[in-house]
């Protein structure tokens, strides 16, 4: 039974008591698996006294197994049963005993409530970029500059080739240097050198990763020269790329184009949809859930760290010469605060707009997920426990919320588009002189962003 001690604001207090029989019957389910479990010489299994069994696994040991079975099973049913979400607790357990009643109190905080503003209005400006020719000839010059290849040059070292270098010193290496995406520092050393040349390149003072280096001078000497050559775009070009002709490519390609676009305006709208929501909601954030999301965030920095083979110790002590640590908490405690306050918005909304997910609808999700790690559903749930299928289970209702909530902001906007298609149905029917007019009208492009060549590090950088 559990009893609702005070309430102030999102901190509660509250009292649960486990009735006697419910206390026996955890004792008499871990003396049983005990019994089961632990083996004694000259018994046979589940045959050993109780006495001697807990002097196998020592005093005290049997109180702490029940006690944590009675508050694993109670907590929980108390919190439903007060109807009590709640962020963070701290539990005070009393004595158990068997033949007599176990309380324990619980003090923590709940989650906030949460108002969100009236969105059904909500118009939202963001779209999607226009796929102008423009967009399309940078494009498919991108495709040539990354089908480019390299051939031998006997002539000294101009702004778009490859050169090949050896590093001198005890730490050299041979590796290529692409003279258009090289650092300035490099082009100018470089430009205007033959093949067998030896050229110090005098690398300014920079920062790479966690490191500070200084200015410093390398010595290498040009192994070979040689110049981009660039396909003519052509059918020829094309079928390089697996394409039938260069229509084909051009036509593939702005299909794909479009379809990119159209997914950056509807996550750019999704996004604007979610800013409005997480500014314009009314709710008192507890510290215990900023905190937590912000330990959270913190820990898996500190396993990618780890993965990369570096300690956070070290990177903290990095941070803290650089006087830079106090500025990536306050970072971290901000992001932290964006996160919480958009996952409380999107359970709002979802719990606002009653949206539900099947067993049916979720089973599907988890075996999908399951398959893309090539595990089964059943070690899937294993290995997310209690705690991390609620939160799956969790985020699937805001993904639901949120795609219903798109949906219903849409079709004003498509009712809008129709009326805008019939308004222009006539206009079909028009002159072909003032049709060619109405093309040839100037319209905004949108910045498509363009592709990099990239290129491994070397220490002239």
């Amino acid at each position: 039974m559990a009893e609702l001690i005070s309430r102030q604001g999102n901190k509660v207090e509250f009292k649960v008591s486990v009735p006697a029989s419910e206390v026996n019957r955890a004792y008499d389910q871990v003396w049983s698996g005990l019994a089961r479990d632990v083996r004694v010489p000259g018994f046979r299994p589940g045959k050993a006294p109780r006495k001697v069994i807990e002097g196998r696994v020592g005093k005290g040991y049997v109180e702490q197994e029940v006690r944590e079975r009675l508050l694993q099973a109670n907590y929980s049913k108390a919190a439903q049963e007060l109807k009590l979400s709640l962020v963070d607790a701290n539990i005070d357990p009393q004595e158990v005993v068997s033949g007599q009643a176990f309380e324990f109190t619980v003090k923590g905080e709940t989650y906030p409530k949460v108002k969100l503003a009236d969105w059904s209005n909500l118009s939202l400006s963001a779209e999607s970029p226009e796929i102008t020719d423009d967009v399309m000839e940078r494009t498919l010059g991108d495709l040539q500059e990354r089908n480019a290849t390299f051939e031998e040059a006997d002539r000294t070292i101009e702004a778009s080739d490859q050169v090949t270098v050896e590093e001198q010193g005890e730490d050299g290496g041979t590796y290529p240097i692409y003279l258009d995406v090289a650092e300035e520092h490099v082009r100018e050393a470089l430009l205007g050198k033959s093949k067998g040349d030896t050229v110090e390149i005098t690398v300014p003072a920079h920062q790479h990763g966690d490191h500070e280096h200084p200015e410093h001078r390398v010595t290498v000497v040009i192994q070979d020269v040689k110049v981009k050559k660039t396909q003519a775009l052509d059918d020829d070009f094309a079928k390089s790329l697996n394409f039938d002709s260069l229509e084909r490519l051009r036509t593939d390609l702005k299909s794909e184009l479009e379809r990119r676009a159209t997914q950056e305006g509807d996550n750019a709208r999704r996004e604007e949809f979610v800013g409005h929501l997480t500014d314009h909601m009314d709710a008192e954030i507890p510290a215990a859930l900023l905190d937590r999301r912000r330990d959270a965030m913190l820990e898996e920095i500190k396993d990618d760290l780890g993965r990369q083979g570096v300690k956070w110790s070290e990177y903290e002590s990095f941070m803290q010469e650089q006087g830079k640590l106090d500025e990536f908490m306050a970072d971290l405690s901000k992001n932290a605060e964006s996160r919480v306050k958009r996952d409380l918005a999107l359970e709002q909304l979802a719990e606002d707009l009653k949206v539900t997910v099947s067993d049916a609808e979720f089973n599907q999700t988890m075996n999908a997920l399951a398959q893309s790690n090539n595990m089964t559903a059943q070690d899937l749930s294993k290995q997310l426990g209690p705690d991390g299928i609620n939160t799956y289970y969790t985020s699937l209702m805001r993904e639901k919320g949120l795609q219903q909530a798109m949906a219903q902001l849409s079709k004003p906007e498509q009712a809008e588009q129709e009326g805008q298609q019939k308004e222009k149905a006539p206009a079909q029917a028009a002159p072909e002189a003032t049709q060619e007019a109405q093309v040839e009208e100037a319209q905004p492009e949108a910045e498509q962003p363009q592709t990099e060549q990239g290129e491994g590090e070397n220490k002239t950088e």
